[in-house]
């Protein structure tokens, strides 16, 4: 049997990623998640609240994660950020291998991942997708959600790899500056030229 196609889906903050993804998943493509994947295991009952919690001692609840706890332990420092990744990023891993065997008949699937050019890497893609906009919408979508503010905003441009660098290194782009109806006919072109046409 063939193996499904996989294409890593990117794209810096604000930038339309979950828009994107959402299309795909409209079209009957499977989707995995990455950040839904740890919110899952940072979640009630998660695979990873004990861990964390020995590592940083009063960051999670009977909620599951204190993100914002959480977030003060480990941002501005690596040794603490890298701590947290050796955590997390096998049990993502180990969630990505079971989504793959479930799927395993479906022609093309998705990994939907933040960082992938920053963290992960394309190791086990066949293709990489960047979604991108002008750099003024997207400075004015991310400032538009709560608890957002300039400075972390620009906090978080300077962990990400530019714009410009990740559609360089890109397999495919896809311009979410346009109208919602533009980009979901790219997407389905990709999809089409990926999976061939669908009967």
């Amino acid at each position: 049997m063939a193996k499904p196609f996989i294409l890593g889906l990117t794209g810096s903050i604000g930038m339309g990623k979950s828009a994107v993804a959402a299309m795909f998943r409209g079209l009957g493509v499977p989707v995995f998640d990455a950040d839904a994947a740890v919110h899952l295991l940072q979640g009630p009952g998660g695979a990873c609240i004990d861990p964390i919690e020995r590592a940083f001692p009063g960051t999670t609840g009977p909620a599951g994660v204190d993100r914002q706890k959480l977030g003060a332990a480990v941002f501005g420092n690596p040794a603490a950020l890298g701590q947290l990744e050796l955590i997390v990023h096998p049990e993502v891993a180990e969630l990505r291998r079971t989504f793959l065997a479930d799927n395993a008949a479906a022609p093309l699937i998705v990994f939907d991942i933040p960082l992938l050019f920053e963290k992960t890497g394309n190791h086990g893609l066949d293709a990489v997708l960047v979604v991108s906009a002008p750099a003024a919408m997207q400075r004015e979508r991310v400032l538009a959600r709560p608890g957002m503010t300039p400075e972390k905003f620009e906090q978080i441009l300077k962990l990400q790899i530019s714009d410009a660098e990740k559609r360089a290194r890109a397999d495919h782009v896809i311009d979410t500056g346009v109208s919602l109806a533009e980009t979901r006919h790219a997407v389905q072109r990709l999809v089409h030229a990926i999976t061939g046409p669908q009967k």
